[in-house]
């Protein structure tokens, strides 16, 4: 009898400690939570404002069951926003246009290194950041728009032939304080070197139609009214006009030729819209699927039909729009450059005068 009751207590012990070791721990329990959070969602501060970034969002959510949390702003307000919150920044994914600016974001410790094959087959070296930290998703070139009526293809070179006679009281472009044309100028600081670009920029000064004011869609506007003849400009704004619902923007675009500026010596610059894991990120792998996602060729593809970007992967073709625009030699330099040469790029406009 009390040996069929002391059979009795063992198993019961043992079935108790069996029942005490699938009891998850406080550690367990923490590292299961934060997996199951992980895998819901991603947190993007984005500075980009289209309705194609949304519809992406969209259709990577369906596709992966991660939902973006979408926080929109101006670059620097975001960056801002991100340097404040610290460590407790929700922040996963930094997305922003221009180099310059992801540049910014990583020379202020806002970035991590991330390491992905996908990434790498899918960016090129030169669109991507040397340590791993950003990578670029969509490109676009600045370029010379001019008045078909006022101004013959064959009148145009490059960027500094707007410095010569012929176009004083001509050339129109935005203010100094613009980041893509600070990368412009971080551009020819790289290639040309700084006495100059500073040259450049002091001949282009002396050749303004007027002031700078407004953003580039403004100065395709002023070429159309009749304020200048040439304007420096982005394409995919180009793109934009040409396609837009107001008439009047179609009307302007339509007046207008576009011109890829030093086929013959460094080549026309480009520039990025990209994107960068935040350093405090929460959601790291989702942040890094969500960069998979948007430069795989599906994406890069709508990028270039809904915005009239030019795609970085390589694998992915322009769309008819942007190949009746030519084809054309790009800058041979590293993105990067563009963000090591900010500062000066800003002192020379100060020097100059550029406003």
């Amino acid at each position: 009898m009390k040996k069929a009751l002391f059979l009795v207590l063992a198993f019961a012990l043992v079935v108790l400690s069996a029942c005490g070791n699938d009891t998850p721990s406080k550690e367990t329990k923490n590292k299961e939570t934060k997996e199951t959070t992980e895998s819901k969602e991603v947190n993007l501060y984005t500075a980009r404002h289209y309705d194609v970034d949304d519809q992406l969002y969209k259709k990577f959510e369906e596709e992966t069951g991660i939902k973006v949390n979408v926080i929109k702003g101006e670059a620097d307000e975001l960056l801002e926003r991100i340097k404040r919150e610290g460590d407790a920044t929700e922040a996963d994914l930094f997305l922003t246009a221009d180099a310059g600016r992801l540049y910014r974001a990583k020379e202020d410790g806002l970035l991590q290194a991330v390491s992905s094959d996908v990434l790498d087959e899918q960016v090129p070296a030169n669109f991507q950041d040397k340590d791993q930290m950003w990578y670029g998703l969509t490109k676009r070139a600045r370029v010379i728009v001019y008045n078909k009526e006022t101004v013959k293809p064959e009148d145009l070179s490059t960027y500094e032939a707007l410095t010569e006679d012929q176009w004083k009281g001509r050339v129109l472009i935005r203010g100094s304080e613009n980041v893509y044309n600070q990368s412009l100028l971080a551009s020819f600081i790289e290639i040309n070197g700084e006495e100059k670009a500073k040259e450049w920029a002091a001949g282009l000064v002396s050749n303004f139609a007027r002031d700078p004011e407004g953003g580039d869609r403004d100065q395709a506007k002023a070429i159309a009214a009749g304020v200048g003849d040439v304007a420096i400009m982005n394409t995919y704004y180009f793109g934009q006009m040409l396609n837009s619902e107001d008439p009047e923007e179609v009307k302007v675009a339509k007046g207008l030729g576009i011109f890829f500026p030093n086929q013959d010596t460094s080549g026309t610059h480009v520039n990025v819209s990209g994107a960068g894991v935040v350093k405090a990120a929460k959601n790291k792998d989702n942040a890094v699927k969500l960069l998979e996602f948007l430069s795989s060729p599906e994406s890069q593809g709508t990028f270039a039909e809904a915005n009239y970007e030019y795609p970085v992967n390589e694998s992915v073709e322009p769309t008819e729009l942007l190949k009746s625009w030519g084809e054309f030699k790009e800058q041979d330099i590293p993105l990067s450059v563009l963000g090591d040469n900010n500062a000066k790029s800003i002192l020379i406009f100060n020097e100059v005068g550029w406003k």
